[in-house]
């Protein structure tokens, strides 16, 4: 109950400072532009740009974000309004018509979308300036000043970009230094509780308090994943602070980097205790438990000094129970399970003994900081944006997402202008402003930038009508407003989206004066907004046409091929580590794709097409991202190992020997059925498969077709005995190459076999796990091809013999 009220009152805080730092930026502009000098307001031409401005950039912002910000602004205002200001000069604003209007626009949208390494606010800042320039240019015609136009709109720019750096400064300036430090504090508490948890689980008396231990860690795991997403951010922000407050350059020790290294033991952990069939745990004695604990408390130690950013060295453990620590991982487990059952708490030990080692690795120092600092900050900002942007080949991938953008934005201008020329310009700034920088669920986005904007205009509508005679009054009552869109922006059904759009709805009519009938720019607004999003819908739906549930079974397909490449990468020959590695990390990608891919076929309306099996995929997906985390395990021990056969020399040649037959046999088995699985993902319908093998006259026969698919036959239809009797072989050939230690009492050697052990056992929980969740996705997938094929009978090693014989 504590915890929920600390969570729900740092929520509340958060989305307080948030709406005050927005409110504050959105005063300075409202101040300035109503009632600032005549000359200033004549050069502040657009202040609903200065307010789009404030809102792109303070939105939860620090300091060094919003720092970012100004250099990001300063870019896009010369992208934008340089070759603005110079067509405008050579044609003339009253030449221009309403189709070579909108085709300028997108020809400049174009130039901006195209390069790949610009900032997306960068981007979004000069797509908008591009609008206001052109369009309002046409709307005015001949009285618009080819030169003093794209400098007004470069003015109101500028004057929304300093009341941001005036709202992050005042009272205090919000540091992202202090916002990481406070993050750093809060994980390294969380990390410190879940190992208490996991160690209170691991030396439960009973199912009861071990069940209750993992419960209670659960919560924690995700508020820490949370954590880590909020340190990634900053650690960003940091460095464009450390700059200009040189000063404060002590402050800036960052210890986030080590934290994060701590989160893959503890997920290896929690993988370790909800594979335990029973508890208490067999082979755990009074000597391992009090270990376990002196072990739990001397890595809680390291966290508080990690917390609190103090340097490694000046941080000491007492001497007494740093020796019993020593003592006790140099005999931690020195012989090999005869039962895989006790492989998850050799596991557990092997994931304890790897947090302790990354807790005491070395923190990173200013030279190696400085020498991983942005490109930035080495060659200049303006010198780099152009390096990334210019000096490589063209990227096709680009051409499209830039043809979509500048398509999108002209359309939307010139049906804008078609339906009223005198507020065009809110067709293109809602796309233009909502650019984003990958692929994004189109309808849900559109459904809630369009919600957004009705809900802020008839805020807005209402708080001109209340108080219509007091304009100060008017504007005050925004306040209310920003704090409920700081809520709406954190929730799932609005999002960012939605919530920039519902306070940039309210701000441009509250905060101005002079634009007409409140209800009647209201309406033409929404209108026009609604133009802008129905021509992004239809260019994405004409330049990307295919569905997010086909690009999920694709990546899917592709996820298996790439976990087909991991299992042939696992080896206990030399230098294999870096290769398994790789293939983790590409795994690790394509997960996250298929994530994303998933997250959009859930909100894609169905039409008239089958509906997305979410749940299964979402299974698979999680059996996938367990995959992953063995993968990364596994290369761990097999490091560990490569390590320590160095010091056994020729004799670990000569023993290995009958652990790479044990490692071959599992990657066939395993390898075989996810090659399987990636053919059939990739088939359209059984009833297609059929008709083509008709079509060119291709028999097949289950039994030709044995030899070829064997492995996959045996692979699908093991059964928990035959995995049971291939991790038994691989134990007592481990336990046979244990046995060949000698002078066990000697302390280096009784180091080094421990060491070997757990590594051993680590990996053969890998194994395990791996062909486990393996059959787990085989099951997975004979639901979703079931799904889409209902009226037929489901066989995977039939359809891989149909596939095999059509290929052939």
């Amino acid at each position: 109950m504590l915890a929920t009220t600390d969570r729900a009152r740092a929520v509340w805080l958060r989305c307080l400072a948030s709406a005050f730092r927005t409110a504050l930026a959105c005063t300075i502009v409202g101040c300035t532009t109503l009632y600032g000098p005549a000359a200033v307001q004549h050069y502040i031409a657009f202040p609903a740009f200065s307010y789009v401005t404030v809102i792109l950039i303070v939105t939860d912002a620090t300091l060094g974000d919003t720092l970012h910000g100004c250099w990001l602004a300063l870019y896009a205002t010369i992208q934008s309004v340089g070759p603005a200001l110079l067509s405008l000069w050579l044609v003339g604003p009253g030449r221009f018509t309403n189709g070579t209007i909108s085709l300028a626009v997108a020809l400049a949208a174009f130039v901006v979308a195209f390069p790949e390494g610009t900032h997306l606010i960068a981007k979004r800042i000069a797509l908008g300036q591009i609008v206001i320039v052109y369009v309002i240019a046409f709307i005015n015609g001949v009285d618009a000043e080819a030169i003093m136009h794209p400098l007004n709109v470069a003015a109101s720019t500028a004057i929304g970009v300093l009341a941001c750096v005036i709202a992050l400064l005042l009272p205090y300036p919000r540091l992202a230094c202090w916002e990481l430090k406070q993050d750093c504090g809060k994980l390294a508490e969380n990390v410190s509780e879940r190992l208490n948890l996991y160690v209170k689980a691991f030396c439960a008396e009973d199912n009861a308090l071990a069940l209750t231990s993992i419960s209670q860690a659960k919560p924690l795991t995700i508020a820490g994943a949370k954590l880590l997403q909020s340190i990634k951010r900053y650690q960003e922000s940091v460095k464009w602070e450390r700059l200009p407050l040189k000063f404060l350059r002590n402050f800036y020790l960052n210890p986030g980097e080590r934290l994060q290294e701590l989160e893959i033991p503890l997920r290896g952990m929690e993988i370790a205790l909800t594979s335990t069939s029973s508890f208490p745990i067999r082979m755990l004695e009074a000597e391992t438990k009090q270990g376990l604990v002196q072990l739990e408390e001397h890595v809680s130690l390291t966290l508080k000094q990690i917390k609190n950013c103090f340097p490694r060295d000046s941080f000491t453990v007492p001497e007494s129970n740093a020796d019993k620590i020593i003592e006790f991982l140099q005999t931690l487990q020195a012989t090999i399970p005869t039962n895989h059952e006790d492989l998850p708490s050799f596991f557990f030990l092997f994931c304890m003994k790897l947090l302790q080692r990354k807790s005491l690795a070395k923190p990173i120092t200013s030279i190696q900081q400085k020498e991983s600092s942005t490109p930035c900050q080495k060659n200049g900002f303006f010198k780099s944006m152009w390096m990334s942007n210019w000096s490589t080949s063209v990227n096709c991938k680009r051409l499209m997402p830039a043809f979509k953008c500048s398509l999108s934005l002209g359309l939307a201008v010139l049906f804008g202008l078609i339906y009223s020329k005198k507020y065009s310009y809110w067709s293109g700034l809602p796309v233009a402003i909502s650019m984003a920088a990958a692929r994004e669920a189109t309808f849900k986005v559109a459904n809630v930038k369009a919600q957004g904007t009705v809900l802020g205009t008839v805020y807005g509508v209402f708080g001109c009508f209340v108080f219509e005679r007091y304009f100060p009054i008017r504007f005050i009552s925004l306040l209310p407003w920003f704090v409920v869109i700081s809520f709406l922006r954190h929730s799932q059904m609005y999002g960012q989206a939605g919530g920039i759009s519902a306070v940039i709805g309210a701000v441009i009519i509250l905060g101005r004066k002079d634009f007409g009938p409140p209800s009647e720019f209201a309406i033409a607004r929404i209108v026009e907004t609604f133009i802008g999003l129905s021509c992004s819908i239809m260019v994405d739906l004409l330049l990307q046409p295919t569905r997010s549930c086909s690009l999920a079974k694709v990546q899917l397909s592709k996820c298996f091929g790439t976990l087909s490449a991991c299992v042939g990468s696992m080896s206990l020959a030399a230098n294999r580590k870096t290769n398994l590695l790789e293939k983790q990390r590409r795994l690790k990608l394509d997960v996250s794709e298929l994530g994303k891919f998933i997250g959009e076929a859930e909100v894609e309306p169905n039409f008239w097409f089958l509906p997305f099996h979410s749940a299964c995929y979402c299974k698979l997906l999680a059996s996938l991202s367990k995959l992953v985390d063995l993968f990364l395990f596994s290369a761990d021990a097999v490091g560990l190992l490569e390590q320590e056969s160095q010091k056994l020399g020729a004799s670990w040649k000569e023993s290995v020997n009958k652990l790479h037959g044990d490692v071959e046999i599992f990657k066939e088995m395993a390898g075989s059925l996810v090659k399987c699985f990636e053919d059939v993902t990739l088939l359209k319908s059984l009833t297609f498969l059929e008709k083509k093998l008709e079509n060119k006259n291709i028999s097949y026969d289950l039994e030709l077709g044995k030899s070829s698919n064997w492995n996959i036959f045996k692979a699908s239809s093991l059964k928990d005995d035959k995995i049971d009797s291939i991790i038994s072989s691989y134990l007592q050939h481990s336990k046979e190459i244990v046995d060949k230690f000698h002078a066990a009492d000697h302390e280096g050697e009784r180091e080094l076999k421990s060491q070997v052990v757990l590594c051993l056992s680590a990996l053969g929980f890998c194994m395990s796990n791996l062909i486990k969740e393996t059959r787990e996705i085989e099951k997975g997938i004979i639901e979703l091809l079931q799904w889409e094929n209902p009226s037929k009978h489901i066989n995977l090693y039939e359809i891989s013999c149909k596939i095999h014989a059509l290929n052939n």
